[in-house]
């Protein structure tokens, strides 16, 4: 079930009033930037020029290095899978460090921006050419700038007979065929089950992902798991633990074969509530 709409904190009114009050007013407000409506719903008073235009930025691997800038984001409870809302506008050329500070919950980046460049309408854009519109970026900035804070694993020395996945990691061939017992990170967000050096998060404890090196790791306790950090409905779960299970290693384990190493677990305890 999809839960909330992603907008800019403060920004959201702003934006939402504009689109309002105005249909192709450009620079409604006393601002001199457009907003996606203005360009999606009267395409030809702009096509071929350069413009600035507000809206939310969203980028996912099958744009194929491409993006879109829409209307606004929806996501999953577990901040997945994110979607564009309303008729979205491809943008080519969008420069890596303005997305540096947007949202990034492990399968896409989100967030509102800024953006110059040169609109076109002429269809045919992008993967399949399905997009009616394009942008050719020639400056962005963001709006909307999120921070993350990170928990990690601490690595000073585990009790006797108790590895940190720091060493786990570092050393896979050691204990490859070998039940260990180790501390890390457990994150679950129903696509991926992993045992982490550690996990961040949005500012407000939003969008939770795992940080440094992986390790997969089945058989967890939904006994245990409840006493950990919880998303909403469920949707997430991540903390500090303590796991005992039957180490491998050699790569093709998890979700699509890409992780190097599996945990399976006998025994779990939360260390963190």
């Amino acid at each position: 079930m999809r839960l909330r709409l992603r907008w800019a904190t403060k920004l959201a009114v702003l934006l939402l009033a504009a689109m309002l009050l105005s249909t192709c007013a450009g620079g409604a407000l006393g601002s001199d930037s457009l907003y996606v409506p203005d360009l999606t719903q009267n395409p030809q008073a702009y096509a071929g020029q350069e413009i600035t235009v507000d809206g939310a930025y969203l980028w996912r691997p099958e744009l194929q290095g491409a993006a879109v800038l829409a209307l606004g984001v929806s996501t999953l409870d577990n901040g997945l899978d994110a979607q564009p809302l309303g008729d979205p506008i491809l943008v080519e050329n969008f420069p890596a460090e303005a997305t540096a500070e947007l949202h990034q919950p492990g399968d896409a980046v989100y967030g509102f921006v800024r953006v110059k460049g040169r609109f076109e309408a002429d269809g045919g854009f992008g993967p399949g050419g399905s997009y009616k519109f394009r942008l050719l970026v020639s400056s962005a900035e963001p709006i909307e700038r999120v921070l993350r804070t990170t928990e990690s694993t601490p690595r000073s020395a585990m009790p006797e007979g108790v590895i940190s996945i720091y060493d786990l990691t570092a050393n896979p061939e050691r204990y490859k065929g070998q039940t260990v017992t180790v501390r890390g990170y457990y994150f679950w967000n129903s696509v991926i089950y992993v045992l982490a050096e550690g996990v961040s998060t949005e500012e407000d404890g939003t969008s939770p992902k795992p940080e440094g090196n992986l390790v997969w790791m089945e058989g967890f306790s939904p006994e245990e798991s409840a006493k950990l950090n919880l998303g909403p409905n469920n949707s997430y779960v991540w903390g500090y633990v303590e796991v005992t299970g039957t180490f491998e290693t050699g790569g093709g384990f998890g979700k699509d074969g890409a992780y190097q190493s599996i945990l399976n677990v006998q025994q779990s305890k939360a260390l963190s509530e």
